[in-house]
């Protein structure tokens, strides 16, 4: 049975480069739980965002996600570039923000130490970047893009559940892909597409939190929110982390 989430807004973290804004939510029942950090999207710290937080929570895990648009400036697209280029280098002032969030997770009264992580669009990616880290118990890439390399870069992940959606033409065939990557290294795992749903399927954004050109564009993409489709994943990834991170 699911638990209340209770959440904490205005957490800050405070690193060796400065402040670094933080959501996070945890259950109100039982404990120790695990850990997760959750790795926004190109909108940014939005209510949707915060909604999978809180989600996570209610399924029992100690949730905590990053603002990592904090320190940048330029708008929404320069902070997207910026991110899409650490993510290509594997390295950068997002990572070190992931870093300390799960480092400050962790030694959280009532987390029990195992951490997973979980990503969506541009947090996919960063999810699947960390996936062969060490840090890390299982990982949740949801239509993250893969690396080039990517068939080589997993040999070491930590298990994985992924969700992508069938419409999603930019991302077309990267389940399939995942898969056989996962299969060939032996890395626990749980991957489906769903035939429905197109990009960002799981997020139920604000629309009014989202820049004009992205709600102008979704229906072309497709994109946007598939409760029947976001469901099911989100009961996919409560169970597989709770699997590989403890109950």
């Amino acid at each position: 049975m699911a638990v209340r989430s209770d959440p904490i807004s205005n957490t800050v973290i405070e690193t060796a480069r400065g402040i670094l804004p933080a959501y996070v939510s945890r259950p109100t029942q039982g404990g120790p739980w695990p850990g997760v950090v959750v790795i926004h999207d190109a909108f940014g710290m939005t209510t949707g965002a915060k909604r999978q937080v809180d989600s996570l929570a209610s399924r029992g895990f100690l949730t905590a996600s990053p603002s990592l648009f904090h320190a940048m400036t330029g708008g929404t697209f320069a902070c997207v570039r910026a991110a899409m280029r650490q993510v290509a280098a594997r390295s950068g002032p997002m990572f070190d923000d992931i870093e300390e969030t799960r480092g400050w997770l962790a030694t959280r009264p009532g987390c029990s130490g195992k951490i997973g992580v979980i990503g969506f669009c541009m947090g996919g990616g960063f999810a699947i970047a960390l996936a062969p880290t060490g840090k890390y118990g299982a990982s949740s890439p949801n239509y993250g893009q893969l690396p080039g390399d990517a068939e080589t870069f997993l040999q070491g992940s930590c298990p994985m559940v992924a969700s992508y959606g069938g419409k999603d033409r930019r991302l077309k065939g990267s389940a399939e892909r995942l898969e056989k990557i996962l299969t060939t290294n032996n890395v626990p795992h749980d991957v489906k597409e769903y035939p429905t749903a197109g990009h960002g399927f799981m997020e139920n954004h604000v629309k009014s939190e989202i820049p004009w050109l992205f709600v102008t564009l979704a229906p072309l993409i497709p994109a946007g929110y598939d409760e029947a489709a976001a469901n099911d994943a989100e009961e996919r990834v409560a169970a597989f982390f709770k699997t590989h991170l403890g109950a």
